[in-house]
């Protein structure tokens, strides 16, 4: 159950979904978007969250678009896991999301809910970091298109009046090779200790990792140590180790020594699995 009572607003176009946030945040209300609803429901039981209004974008046409159109895949805000990894659209997105909860979760889990998500890891945006995807980005200015690893530094660079309407990926990203990989303390379904998706383009491999550090990334500096035909396995890892952005972390998942342990076997399953596709 919810302690606290909130305004619902289901608008219906993304204009509508702005004038409600201006209006009601006008009132001196707290007002957040809402999507899947998975995180808000669960962090509101416990009082994480806490908010005035809530801003339903699921009745937004835009935000539920997932198709190729031209050269571009669409993928909307509020298509859920399941219909990603489903449509097999994208698919290293598809399998990456795949690992993200249990099943019936990821029916409500939107990809926008998880790129935007209250936890560290974020996992559905590593993929998207590496096909340097675009994103709308709805707000006061109107709709504006970005490269999405212009926007996310660590989270969504967002204003409180924005949220994301649609993703575009160019479809020549597709069918690249790839790899994806993830370890939990436990089942496939839980947080991760470390999760990685990488993928071979103009013959170079190209990786983003979550569970990590504290955010989700994806590294030049550690793109440039696995694709130097100079160094040897081992100093390739060792080099990408510390060329991390942040320190590993360490927490009920696992300690920072075992994360290590864990990134340091996934790099070379990574480089085994790739380096043969570059």
């Amino acid at each position: 159950m919810i302690p606290f009572d909130f305004d619902y607003y289901k608008p219906s176009t993304v204009e509508e979904a702005l004038q409600i946030f201006e209006t009601v945040s006008g009132k001196n209300k707290k007002v957040i978007y809402y999507s899947g609803g998975t995180e808000f429901i669960t962090f509101a039981r416990t009082q994480t969250i806490y908010a005035d209004a809530v801003i339903d974008i699921k009745g937004i046409p835009d935000c539920h678009v997932l198709e190729q159109k031209d050269d571009q895949l669409i993928i909307g805000s509020s298509v859920t896991l399941n219909m990603i990894s489903d449509s097999n659209i994208f698919p290293l997105l598809g399998e990456k999301v795949k690992g993200i909860a249990d099943h019936t979760s990821r029916n409500k889990i939107t990809i926008g809910g998880n790129m935007n998500s209250h936890l560290i890891y974020k996992e559905g945006i590593l993929p998207l970091l590496l096909s340097d995807a675009n994103v709308k980005i709805a707000g006061k200015n109107g709709e504006e298109v970005q490269p999405l690893n212009d926007i996310f530094n660590m989270n969504f660079q967002l204003e409180k009046e924005q949220f994301l309407v649609q993703i575009y990926i160019d479809t020549s990203y597709t069918d690249l090779p790839f790899f994806t990989l993830k370890k939990t303390k436990f089942s496939q379904v839980g947080y991760p200790v470390v999760s990685l998706a990488a993928m071979v383009k103009d013959h170079r491999i190209r990786a983003a990792f979550s569970g990590v550090c504290e955010y989700p990334f994806r590294s030049e500096e550690i793109e440039m140590l696995l694709n130097d035909s100079s160094l040897s396995e081992a100093d390739k890892v060792e080099q990408a180790i510390n060329k991390l952005p942040s320190p590993i972390i360490g927490d009920i998942q696992a300690s920072a020594e075992y994360r290590e342990f864990v990134f340091r076997n996934a790099l070379i399953e990574t480089l085994e699995t790739l380096e043969l596709k570059k």
